[in-house]
């Protein structure tokens, strides 16, 4: 039986095949259900996901909330292309709440189905998190905060409003994606949903801007080079080795060809604006 459904954490390309994973990280063990269906890169897990699930156990536990007086919540993240949900659930064991969102396909598919089946196991300093489904190509003044499975709707659906009390929504602590820059295409409208949910959280009311993580995996650095250039703020790449001491203290004992091209990019969000604005 493979490495992997014994709670090994292999490299994300030596488990495309696997239906199921058995995946340990902070201590937690996640069963995590995927699909290499061709229909989306989302159902599946990346490389990205588990670098940068490691590295927030060890950059992001203990965090404090960015809270207006008197206000009293968990730290709050949303996370944009959540997949099939490890770093949401890593961030909840961490104790955040988290705002998990994705395509409809991978929602629906994936990613609802595994952070029902693992939330549930979490510890009870655990935070919680919801999923919904979040179009980047879709302007921010149409997204619903008060729906409870989409921020966007569908092309000529309505939605009748109701409360926000139960659902997550801004202002967010952190930011974070994975495994989300690999499209030319795609890059102007993630970093504009960036931007959006960065103004949604950081009012200008005293409160600090929201934390920015990025992963990827630089298979066209051209792309990625461009793609970086078009981010609205300045981002800083976290050191290799700062990489590579959070993967060994996560126990992936990974030969560094395993994970070759993952980086993890960081900055401070605010409602300003920042450079080449997109």
């Amino acid at each position: 039986m493979s490495d992997a459904l014994h709670g090994r954490s292999l490299p994300a390309h030596h488990t495309k095949h696997l239906p199921t994973l058995t995946y340990t990280c902070n201590g937690h063990t996640f069963h995590l259900g995927q699909s290499d269906d061709g229909i989306s890169n989302g159902t599946a897990l990346w490389l990205g996901g588990q670098v940068l699930s490691a590295y927030t156990v060890d950059e992001l536990k203990g965090s404090r909330v960015r809270a207006r007086a008197g206000e009293q919540r968990r730290p709050r993240a949303v996370e944009l292309g959540s997949g099939i949900g490890l770093t949401a659930l890593v961030l909840c064991s961490l104790g955040y709440d988290v705002l998990a969102t994705d395509t409809a396909h991978v929602c629906d598919s994936v990613l609802r189905r595994n952070i029902a089946a693992n939330l549930q196991h979490l510890p009870s300093g655990a935070g919680t998190i919801q999923v919904r489904v979040l179009d980047w190509n879709i302007d921010s003044d149409r997204w619903q905060w008060d729906h409870p499975t989409r921020i966007t709707l569908a092309e000529n659906s309505s939605h009748q409003g109701g409360t926000t009390e139960h659902l997550l929504g801004p202002p967010f602590d952190l930011i974070i994606s994975s495994d989300t820059l690999y499209d030319a295409s795609l890059v102007d409208p993630f970093f504009r949903t960036v931007r959006a949910l960065s103004a949604f959280s950081f009012p200008g009311q005293s409160l600090t801007p929201p934390l920015f993580l990025l992963a990827l995996e630089r298979r066209d650095p051209q792309l990625i080079n461009n793609a970086l250039s078009r981010a609205p703020v300045s981002l800083t790449r976290v050191p290799t080795k700062k990489l590579r001491k959070a993967l060994e203290r996560a126990g992936m004992l990974w030969d560094a060809v395993d994970w070759e091209g993952v980086e993890v990019w960081r900055g401070s969000l605010s409602t300003s604006p920042g450079r080449n604005p997109v």
